[in-house]
């Protein structure tokens, strides 16, 4: 006889991933300069906000009609179980110079089959 364990059970964290996502707040700073501020509940990690962020700037760059962002900074903090995030992207229409690029539809479709919300 063998024994099977269950792989969600994996990694010492047996709480299912049930993220409440706070809301976003849109400023456009200058032109294309944009700050997204996001607040979740049920974080795992630092990961999840930060993807919460990105799915935000994603779906305001193809609302603005952009196909890209590029990320430029991310001030995250958790205080009493709400992880918020502070980002800044710059948005364009054409693939814009840098690592740290994304292509607004590819990560607003990755966003809807993980659940997050955008915009």
């Amino acid at each position: 006889m063998g024994v099977v364990a269950c792989a969600e059970g994996a990694g010492g964290n047996d709480r299912p991933f049930a993220p409440d996502y706070k809301g976003v707040e849109t400023r456009l700073m200058d032109g294309d300069l944009v700050n997204f501020r996001v607040a979740m509940r049920g974080a795992r990690d630092e990961a999840d906000v930060l993807a919460y962020a990105r799915c935000a700037a994603a779906q305001y760059a193809l609302i603005r009609g952009y196909g890209f962002a590029r990320h430029l900074r991310t001030n995250v903090t958790r205080e009493g179980g709400i992880w918020s995030a502070d980002a800044v992207y710059t948005i364009s229409p054409a693939l814009p110079r840098g690592l740290r690029t994304i292509d607004s539809e590819v990560v607003v479709d990755d966003c809807l089959e993980q659940n997050i919300p955008t915009v």
